[in-house]
């Protein structure tokens, strides 16, 4: 019930201080991956290098719901490759595409269960290529927590969307997944 007022804008995350932009929690990724990536809509992508701290607000996501989820790395099993979506809740998932492009995944759920959500877009930046870009990341980000520590991470800038703020639709370049898993509305978009 909470996480349907969420999605329509009427409540607030229980556990975030949403006066002082708070780092949000492992709880906050604790859950599943459809809820986690609607809730980050709006949240702000934090990013601290070279001695600057840039902050970007979420616009973009997609939820990729386990191993039964046939778009999901881990839908075939647990390799070398998807091992960190098998971490801990917060954990960044972060793999390069194409041989140039950096993919920004945070995992969610549970530790030992793969569930994950891809950061598609921010505000000003579309598309996850162009987000890793404009992120600067690289490998060295894979398995880390989300965290000031690590100079990336995710708070709670207070922002709740109104009604109706928020579309959702099938996930993208995902059809090598089948025709009910491809067309599965889980995709979150900020409006």
């Amino acid at each position: 019930m909470r996480a349907a007022r969420r999605a329509e804008g009427e409540g607030r995350c229980a556990d975030c201080d949403v006066a002082g932009g708070l780092v949000l929690s492992r709880d906050f990724f604790a859950r599943p991956a459809d809820v986690v990536a609607c809730e980050l809509l709006g949240k702000a992508l934090v990013r601290e290098h070279a001695g600057q701290r840039v902050s970007f607000v979420i616009h973009e996501t997609e939820a990729y719901m386990g191993p039964h989820d046939l778009a999901c790395h881990a839908a075939k099993g647990r390799t070398r490759r998807t091992e960190t979506l098998f971490g801990e809740p917060q954990t960044l998932y972060v793999y390069l595409i194409y041989g140039i492009y950096w993919m920004l995944n945070v995992v969610v759920e549970r530790e030992g269960y793969p569930a994950g959500v891809l950061l598609r877009g921010v505000k000003g930046v579309a598309g996850p290529g162009r987000l890793g870009r404009a992120l600067t990341l690289d490998g060295t980000f894979n398995g880390l927590m989300a965290s000031p520590m690590h100079g990336l991470w995710f708070e709670d800038s207070g922002f709740v969307p109104k009604r109706g703020a928020i579309m959702r639709t099938a996930r993208i370049g995902v059809d090598y997944a089948g025709p009910i898993w491809a067309a599965k509305k889980l995709r979150f978009v900020l409006r």
